[in-house]
């Protein structure tokens, strides 16, 4: 049935070329799971684009209203906490993809002579990525958002002879505030994405161009090419699948509540930046007072001038890595401090129990409205009304408690509970408390 309509098409548009340009290019040793890391950062993209698309169809970008949106998405819009859920974990997945797919690269030496631009067409992609995660880290406007976004913005203006002019162009003005947010807004959804669409293209167009690099064994290389469909599409499939099941399960597994609308007053709050950031802000710990400004931009700055100029460094023609030493040891030597700053970082965090500041709330909430005089929760409060200790176990759907504490009636007819009188801010602290009364936490 498919088959005459696309005749049609093609007989119009011609098809075939371009069907064979993408599907019969030539794999140097075959088909391989190492080549998967490509073809699963694209799918990740375009599904953060969708996601992303889906969102701000009911997003408001301005402090008024841009926390009660990502509220209402969460708890009023059909599926929309599945959809916001989709796209927080495949902004790290994303991240992670680019991560793994410039390692696969580096290990096997495919940015050599020819590849030289398609590598920093890569590296380019890679910035802009994580500059979707700085820019949308914003625009739920709550509290850590905001404060991370604060410091973020100032360590940018550390920088030598620009640092006023970038804090100023980032800002919008001499706060963060309305027209930040706005900016941010249209960085994230208009301007980032139509650089990385043309980034992909060119990345893209370039491996057309050179041509796969293949495995860095030469010996493997000449046993024979193998086109990229059928087992590189199917091996590429299959992995996209996987990354989306993972995605959905955490999507609707894993909550990702709101901390409290941003208050620029708060200076007591302590933010905490994405995990692909924590390594540099454990740096930013560790370093003396005066050298705070550098470690701030100048190895950064390092870091991305040697990414960028690596294939010019590495002049070794080889590409099995055990003809270069010094570059792999440079590699593995920035990966393990990496991935130790992370750890460490990661254990300061989580060290000591801490309370989310929402579950607190919300916790303080029931001590105001004397819940306990009905309810009984672990062993403390009154037999009079059902037990919630392990209410979240009974109903972990958080639109039935926030429809409960509205109207206890439209989901318990007969209950005797009085509606209070709760904000939206309020509805929202006292749902994600009573969402951690399940079996065996307390």
């Amino acid at each position: 049935m498919l088959a005459p309509l696309y005749d049609w098409v093609d007989e119009r548009l011609k098809l075939k070329p371009i069907e064979q340009t993408l599907l019969d290019e030539p794999i140097p040793g075959g088909a391989s799971w190492n080549y998967v890391f490509g073809s699963a950062t694209l799918f990740l993209f375009v599904l953060q684009a969708i996601t992303g698309m889906c969102l701000s169809i009911y997003y408001v970008p301005s402090p008024d209203h841009a926390y009660d949106t990502v509220q209402y998405i969460e708890n009023e819009v059909w599926f929309g906490w599945f959809i916001r859920g989709l796209h927080h974990w495949g902004a790290s997945a994303v991240i992670m993809a680019v991560g793994l797919h410039m390692l696969q690269v580096f290990f096997d030496g495919a940015y050599k002579r020819p590849r030289e631009m398609m590598w920093m067409v890569g590296v380019v992609l890679l910035l802009l990525m994580l500059g979707f995660g700085f820019t949308g880290y914003l625009l739920p406007w709550d509290q850590n958002a905001y404060w991370a976004t604060q410091v973020g913005i100032n360590m940018a203006g550390t920088t030598p002879i620009i640092g006023d002019f970038i804090v100023r162009l980032m800002r919008g003005g001499e706060t963060l505030g309305a027209l930040t947010l706005s900016r941010f807004f249209a960085i994230h959804v208009m301007i980032l994405p139509a650089i990385m669409m043309v980034g992909v293209m060119l990345h893209i167009f370039i491996l057309r161009r050179v041509g796969p690099a293949g495995p860095h064994d030469k010996a493997q290389a000449m046993q024979g090419s193998e086109t990229f469909y059928p087992r590189q599409v199917y091996m590429d499939a299959v992995v996209m699948l996987f990354v989306f099941c993972i995605l959905a399960v955490l999507a609707y597994t894993v909550q990702f509540p709101l901390a409290d609308k941003a208050d620029p007053s708060d200076h007591s709050f302590i933010p905490v930046p994405e995990w692909y950031f924590l390594f540099h802000y454990q740096l930013l710990k560790w370093a003396p007072g005066p050298l705070v400004g550098y470690a701030s931009w100048a190895l950064p700055a390092a870091f991305i001038f040697c990414l960028f100029a690596l294939p010019f460094l590495d002049r070794n023609t080889e590409r099995v890595p055990s003809s270069r030493p010094m570059v792999m040891a440079g590699g593995m030597a920035f990966l393990v401090t990496m991935f130790v700053l992370l750890g460490i970082s990661l254990r300061d965090l989580y060290a000591v129990p801490r309370t989310d500041p929402v579950i607190a709330k919300g916790e303080a909430l029931v001590q105001k409205f004397a819940c306990k005089t009905c309810h009984r929760i672990h062993g403390d409060g009154a037999n009079v009304a059902p037990d919630l200790s392990y209410v979240a176990d009974r109903h972990p759907e958080r639109e039935w408690h926030i429809r409960h504490f509205k109207d206890p009636q439209s989901v318990s007819p007969g209950s005797f509970m009085p509606k209070f009188p709760l904000s939206d801010t309020q509805l929202n602290n006292l749902t994600s408390y009573v969402l951690t009364l399940k079996s065996g936490k307390h």
